[in-house]
């Protein structure tokens, strides 16, 4: 299969970054376990967007062309067993990429939107997708990852989801219910309880193995271990009939253009940029 890449419209140059004027991530403002404070002057969308996403999410899930459980069946997703079928390659991108020499970065550092639920160092994120962009640098460290993720239906976003030993994200809720997750688990320790509650479920995962889940329900993580969980995390949306697709389609186009996403794909090319010049 050929998987050659090719700058469109869904990338971001170093130049446009440095426009945008996302944070410096070699500030030194990065401490292990240190608290952010979630940004307070955020658009519109985000402070209040919140307030109308009940009211969203109940009409995409009447429109809904799979169940609207916390927990789905992989066997509803076919395109999981190609996860499954090459998890260890991905793994050992996951590795070489994200872990190895120089680790992914804080998804608090990131994500502005993330802070208060993401402990710096804590929970770290090594983005291939977000929300339709393609981060070009990261898919030509990942080829194999790359060219899999590419094959899924509806891809929103793609990104190695990273645990450190004794971390807890507190409970939270996603973006929309125009979107579903899957996680593919890559490394999950074994000496003690690495966990998630979506809902009232109580899910854990294992290597090379599917988890397919509704994070729009409340949910909450927990790596009780010496080790670290890393998880390939998909995000992908929901098999919709209209209304609701027209009304999920409309959403994500707004929140796609917002700070939300704009402000993180900045960042992710920030933090690239400051690891090249680290490195020479």
């Amino acid at each position: 299969m050929n998987c050659a890449l090719r700058r469109d419209s869904n990338e971001m140059t170093d130049s446009e970054a440095r426009a945008v004027g996302a944070p410096d991530q070699r500030r030194g403002s990065e401490q292990p376990d240190a608290p952010m404070r979630a940004e307070t002057n955020r658009p519109f969308l985000i402070k209040y967007g919140k307030h109308l996403r009940g009211f969203f999410d109940r009409l995409i899930a009447s429109s809904s062309l799979v169940p609207n459980d916390p927990v789905l069946d992989v066997r509803d997703f076919g395109w999981t067993a190609l996860l499954r079928a090459n998890w260890q390659a991905i793994r050992d991108e996951a590795i070489a990429a994200a872990l190895d020499r120089r680790p992914a970065p804080s998804l608090a550092s990131i994500s502005p939107d993330h802070r208060a639920i993401a402990p710096v160092n804590k929970w770290r994120s090594f983005f291939l997708w977000g929300y339709g962009y393609r981060v070009r640098e990261n898919l030509e460290r990942c080829p194999a990852t790359s060219c899999i993720v590419a094959q899924i239906p509806g891809l929103n976003s793609a990104f190695f989801s990273i645990l450190a030993p004794g971390a807890h994200i507190p409970a939270h809720r996603g973006v929309t219910k125009g979107l579903i997750t899957c996680h593919l688990g890559l490394i999950v320790p074994r000496d003690g309880d690495v966990r998630m509650r979506v809902a009232d479920r109580m899910v854990r995962w294992s290597e090379g193995e599917t988890l397919v889940f509704d994070d729009t329900y409340d949910h909450e993580v927990w790596n009780e271990t010496s080790g670290t969980r890393v998880v390939l995390l998909i995000q992908f949306r929901r098999p919709l009939r209209n209304p609701g697709r027209w009304i999920a389609d409309k959403f994500l186009r707004v929140v796609r253009s917002s700070a939300f996403v704009q402000d993180a794909r900045a960042n992710v090319m920030r933090w690239n940029e400051a690891m090249k010049a680290l490195d020479g």
